[in-house]
């Protein structure tokens, strides 16, 4: 909206026009997401105390978390909402991929809010059974995939690059792109959400992530960049840059309040929907391999999950001492910090991999 409002007053003072610059706006919805949720952190970590929404611990997880029981969660509505109204005050409205990004985040957020107020607020220690669940996640997916292919408008929008290889491009059919996107924004969301499960290790990652991916939106809705780096250029696709900007600022604030000791905790409403705007970012922006490589700590905790779960249907016995795998790094003896740390460390070097890969080809 602001936009709109600085295009008119360039009519009068040129010096408005500074407000055409991705890269100032860029940093304004950064900052005014962090401003949001700073602000209105402290209010809903009240509110969520007052209704005695609270975190239920697991009595089989490391003891140490036994002392978090109860503390105020559902806070990834914080970001959620200073996510919505930095983008909607600085981003470009007219954006197809802008609506798309805000659309999918808010719908996986809802699901996640509903999974969340069955197990705090209405006592439902399961929450949403999880085949409704996947089945929700599979349809808001399925309907962010079907609504980039539909409004795509160059065969770069639909086809998958290959990073490393600046000659490797293999175009998808419609079911090929469906069912690929699908898999990247659902499996982002969950992936997330598993990971969810210290202070501060998950939203950490996910900043680092989306700053990342607003680099290659930037570069992939710049002609001359896209050119000169030989990724796909993308008409418009620049915007997303402001979408991945109030993720940074949003999950910057929320961290504040997050960091270890927790005052309050995401909940399944912020970390499915963060998921799914990594993912759907990865999508617009042709990245999806890279954001496989970037998000290797998401990756790893699924994989965890996965292992732990396969082997002890198979063989009755588990690989980890307990998944996800931050777990089993605490019931080693790591103290809660140094777990998530050392995981922060790791996801900045991945993130760096993924970046090299916009000049090494």
């Amino acid at each position: 909206m602001l936009l709109y409002l600085t295009e008119y007053l360039a009519k009068y003072h040129t010096a408005f026009h500074v407000f055409q610059y991705l890269t100032l706006r860029g940093i304004l919805a950064a900052m005014t997401a962090l401003a949001l949720a700073l602000f209105i952190g402290p209010h809903m970590i009240a509110m969520l105390s007052r209704y005695q929404i609270g975190q239920q611990v697991r009595s089989d997880g490391p003891q140490s978390h036994l002392q978090k029981s109860g503390t105020p969660t559902m806070g990834g509505g914080l970001i959620l909402v200073a996510m919505g109204l930095g983008t909607l005050l600085w981003a470009d409205l007219s954006s197809r991929f802008v609506w798309i990004l805000l659309l999918t985040t808010f719908a996986f957020g809802l699901i996640g809010f509903y999974d969340d107020y069955l197990k705090l607020v209405v006592g439902n220690t399961k929450g949403l059974a999880g085949r409704y669940k996947y089945c929700a996640q599979s349809v808001a997916g399925l309907c962010a995939a079907f609504a980039l292919h539909s409004l795509h408008q160059s065969p770069a929008e639909t086809s998958l690059y290959v990073p490393f290889f600046k000659t490797v491009v293999v175009p998808m059919s419609t079911l090929g792109f469906l069912a690929f996107s699908y898999f990247v924004i659902v499996g982002t969301s969950n992936a997330v959400n598993l990971t969810d499960g210290l202070d501060g290790l998950a939203i950490m990652p996910a900043v680092m992530v989306a700053a990342a991916l607003g680099v290659f939106a930037y570069a992939t809705g710049n002609f001359k960049f896209a050119t000169y780096l030989q990724i796909p250029y993308i008409t418009g696709v620049g915007e997303v840059l402001i979408f991945s900007a109030t993720l940074v600022g949003a999950g910057l604030g929320f961290l504040w309040f997050n960091s270890y000791p927790a005052q309050v905790f995401m909940g399944d409403v912020g970390a499915l929907a963060i998921g799914a705007a990594l993912g759907t970012i990865a999508v617009i922006v042709r990245q999806e391999i890279v954001l496989f490589v970037m998000g290797g700590v998401f990756v790893l905790e699924t994989v965890s999950v996965m292992l732990q779960v396969a082997s002890f249907k198979l063989t009755g016995k588990r690989i980890f001492r307990m998944a996800p795998i931050h777990h089993h790094f605490e019931l080693k003896g790591w103290a809660e910090p140094k777990v998530i740390v050392r995981f922060w460390i790791i996801s900045f070097l991945l993130v760096l991999a993924g970046l090299a890969t916009l000049k090494i080809r």
